[in-house]
């Protein structure tokens, strides 16, 4: 993968005191890699937008709605003229203390990686939530069917090609995570190379719930991943 330069997409929306202390710690741990980054937030209060704006290389912008908000910032991104994109959700603090300079360096190193995911170790995977390891690997096997490369597509951050964002009009506003495997799948049928930086990532303490909502929330998820999908075998190509 050719770097001549990197940009970060990303979302936001603290919902509440908790989660506006959770992305502070974040996307300030983010902010230190001195890398432009692209924001998109869905409704923050005005405090936690100031924070954004306080780092000079983030450009922060404003939609509603999942996919409304990556694709904005992925836009943003694409524009600002970079040749690759990391995206990333935003509530990665572990991943961005400890792994993502090795993903960037990785990144490097990779010529032949259009698309380079983050992607879970088994020892990694077992500390989600069980009911979540079930939905993600059954996104996974799909994802396999289609790329023909058994690895994680689920855990979150990837880099890519910014030439892939052209693609993305194809999908509704209502895609919510499907825009992702949409992306893999486009990339593939392209000819581009999808390749994993593998490790043991795991889940933050905070985020191991397993309740009936978590679950609904997670059914919500697997059907979104495999309509974007099976949309990506379908969708022409120019």
């Amino acid at each position: 993968m050719k770097k001549e330069e990197t940009v970060i997409a990303t979302i936001s929306w603290a919902r509440n005191q908790k989660e506006e202390e959770d992305l502070r710690a974040s996307l300030g741990a983010l902010a230190k890699l001195s890398l432009p980054v692209f924001v998109t937030d869905g409704g923050s209060s005005e405090e936690f937008i100031g924070f954004l704006t306080s780092f000079p290389q983030f450009t922060v912008l404003s939609a509603k709605g999942l996919w409304p908000q990556a694709k904005q910032s992925l836009v943003a991104a694409r524009d600002s003229g970079a040749e690759t994109i990391l995206y990333t959700e935003p509530d990665k603090l572990e991943f961005f203390q400890r792994h993502l300079p090795d993903l960037l360096l990785e990144a490097r190193q990779r010529e032949q990686a259009d698309v380079l995911l983050a992607a879970r170790s088994p020892k990694g995977m077992s500390t989600f939530p069980a009911f979540q390891q079930m939905t993600e690997t059954s996104i996974n096997n799909c994802c396999n069917e289609v790329i023909g490369k058994a690895v994680d597509y689920c855990y979150g951050p990837f880099l890519f090609s910014s030439q892939l964002v052209d693609y993305l009009d194809a999908l509704p506003d209502n895609c919510g995570w499907g825009w992702r495997p949409f992306l893999f799948a486009t990339a593939h049928r392209l000819g581009l190379a999808v390749e994993a930086f593998g490790g043991d990532f795991t889940c933050p303490p905070d985020q191991q719930t397993d309740d009936a909502s978590e679950r609904i929330y997670r059914m919500k998820q697997l059907a979104q991943n495999l309509e974007g999908l099976v949309l990506a075998t379908t969708t022409a190509l120019p």
